[in-house]
């Protein structure tokens, strides 16, 4: 499907890929933004906030918050100005420096914005958390990333914060959203603090490779990995939202993405506002009826989603387009997951519109291969890479990287380097970081091919990280936290299919000596790690085993237990501790 099908909407903004791809320059993208006033360098926030308020889009809706009664607020970009420069303030009182890491932990509410785009004019480094997480990951992740100030709710600070806080001394202040006083020295009530700030306030000088996101992406062989994303990503922010999700003037934009997760950043609040649209946030999480409601009573335009909502979607017997008035939407997008050909076929047919699905990753920090709307999409394929990106699929060789160029033959999918959101490190790590990169192309971890026309179809991950319900789960922090539970000597955990969440995450164990392996201790081994971790990335299955299979080094092959798991090959078993 494509726009030739399509009636009633104004032409796609990419109408001819070729033509685009053949004469794209960075240095033309860069030239649709302001840049900061007095040639103060390059603002992500100021792209996305102050330059439309200071112009004829000063009281347009920017974010409308649903809330979970379904009542909902309008924020103008002029009101968005206000109060991001009142967060920046209250930064500043506070004594944070620029490059200072400032995290959020919270359901999708109002002030998790403001936070953001307030951090971001203060030039310090703003990272969200997912809402669901418990102490575990979240203590992970504040203190690899040197957090200095968290905002967070009272429920979330009762619950997940108040424990760990002896074991964070780095972090010196925790905001509290709904908080009507302070609660000490430390813990104080944003409210509070915002009611005391001033509306304006003056960016300082930022310059487009300052420090900006950070997002954790868990690894299969360690902990969480801190992806740091500078000023300069905003430009992929910009021509992503025109290109890809095809932003026009007027539209009404739904990313459905939590912002804990870098699609629900970068496209859930950064490449809607620097494209000067109204952005959609809802407070609830998937209800079928509710987001269809949304779709039909905001009149949405474009509509970003997830695979896993897609197969919920086709499970249930709602037919939309004959229940709700859809005649708004223009175009759907998908992300997290390879959007099976079937959910592709399904999507198109039942809402009459072009769905595209769209491939990049936490370190991309945007979009690099995708289908257009003006472009034939393939069910199945990831699509073409954005102009101005260099997509190839390469052998890795003692002597550097070998092209492959025989379509359908597969390989690691590498990007050249040089695009502006392109990670600058991982925090901390940076010989983690060099591994990624393999003279001039950054290499993926993800095995895809190309066929003759150029689309890209993804094969599978080069190693083991778990996705489920669109969430990236690696391994090692499953298996550190089920190795916390009193009866547990060893664990080790696998991605098993499941239709509807794509894989969910089994755990094998090794209980100590003189624990009853039964269906009790099961089940409170669940509990434990739910309570600990969240329930979107504990285990949902546990198997106790005898041992767990590994290298003469130490090394559990997973690789090994999920092919076992599934009564697949086990392939090469030469390295194993105990053939």
């Amino acid at each position: 499907m494509s726009a030739q099908v399509e009636s009633g909407f104004a032409a796609p903004v990419l109408n001819d890929y070729a033509a685009l791809r053949s004469s794209f320059q960075w240095k033309d993208a860069f030239a649709l933004l302001s840049g900061l006033p007095e040639h103060k360098g390059l603002n992500i926030a100021y792209e996305a906030v102050d330059r439309h308020a200071a112009s004829a889009l000063a009281q347009r809706t920017a974010i409308r918050w649903i809330r979970k009664d379904r009542t909902s607020r309008d924020f103008t970009y002029a009101e968005l100005r206000e109060l991001t420069n009142q967060f920046a303030n209250v930064l500043e009182q506070l004594g944070i420096q620029k490059g200072d890491r400032v995290f959020a932990f919270t359901g999708r509410i109002p002030e998790l914005y403001i936070s953001a785009l307030g951090t971001l004019k203060k030039a310090a480094v703003f990272c969200p958390l997912f809402s669901v997480f418990g102490p575990e990951p979240v203590f992970q992740r504040l203190s690899r990333g040197d957090a200095r100030v968290l905002v967070t709710t009272l429920d979330q600070y009762d619950k997940k914060i108040k424990g760990i806080l002896p074991r964070l001394p780095e972090l010196e202040w925790v905001l509290l959203t709904d908080a009507e006083t302070h609660l000490n020295g430390k813990v104080k009530s944003l409210a509070l603090l915002m009611k005391d700030a001033s509306p304006e306030f003056r960016i300082p000088v930022t310059l487009p490779e300052d420090p900006a996101l950070l997002h954790f992406t868990s690894g299969t062989t360690g902990m969480p990995k801190g992806a740091l994303h500078v000023h300069n990503a905003v430009v992929m922010h910009l021509i992503t939202g025109k290109y890809v999700l095809d932003f026009h003037d007027d539209d009404v934009y739904w990313c459905t993405a939590d912002p804990g997760w870098v699609t629900g950043t970068s496209y859930g609040i950064l490449s809607p506002l620097v494209n000067g649209i109204t952005n959609i946030v809802d407070e609830e999480e998937f209800d079928a009826a509710r987001w269809y409601s949304i779709l039909e009573d905001h009149k949405v335009n474009v509509w970003y989603t997830a695979p896993t909502a897609i197969r919920r979607l086709m499970r249930m017997s709602i037919k939309p387009r004959s229940q709700y008035n859809l005649e708004n939407l223009r175009l759907i997008l998908s992300v997290g997951e390879p959007l099976h050909p079937e959910a592709v076929r399904w999507a198109q047919q039942t809402f009459e519109v072009p769905v595209l699905d769209n491939w990049w990753q936490t370190e991309t920090g945007g979009i690099m291969i995708s289908n257009y709307r003006s472009m034939e999409v393939r069910p199945g394929s990831m699509g073409k890479p954005l102009p101005g990106i260099e997509a190839a699929i390469g052998e890795i060789k003692d002597s550097g990287i070998e092209l492959i160029n025989e379509p359908g033959k597969q390989g690691n999918l590498i990007l050249k380097k040089g695009w502006p959101s392109m990670f600058r490190t991982y925090l901390h790590e940076e010989a983690r970081y060099d591994k990624c990169f393999h003279g001039d192309w950054y290499v993926t971890g993800d095995l895809a091919y190309r066929d003759a026309d150029g689309y890209f179809w993804f094969v599978g991950r080069a190693d083991d990280i778990i996705k489920t319900s669109g969430h990236m789960v690696g391994p090692f922090e499953v298996e550190s936290t089920l190795m916390e539970h009193p009866a547990v000597g060893e664990a080790a955990v696998i991605g098993k299919p499941e239709p509807t969440i794509g894989e969910l995450v089994k755990g094998f164990v090794v209980l100590k000596p003189g624990q009853i392996p039964d269906d009790a201790l099961k089940l409170d081994i669940i509990g434990f790690a739910r309570k600990k971790m969240g329930a979107a990335v504990a285990p949902k299955e546990i198997a106790f085993v005898t041992s767990l299979p590994k290298t003469r080094s130490g090394k559990i092959l997973r690789r090994l237990l999920k092919a076992r798991e599934l009564g697949l090959p086990e392939g090469d078993t030469s390295t194993l501790e105990q053939s």
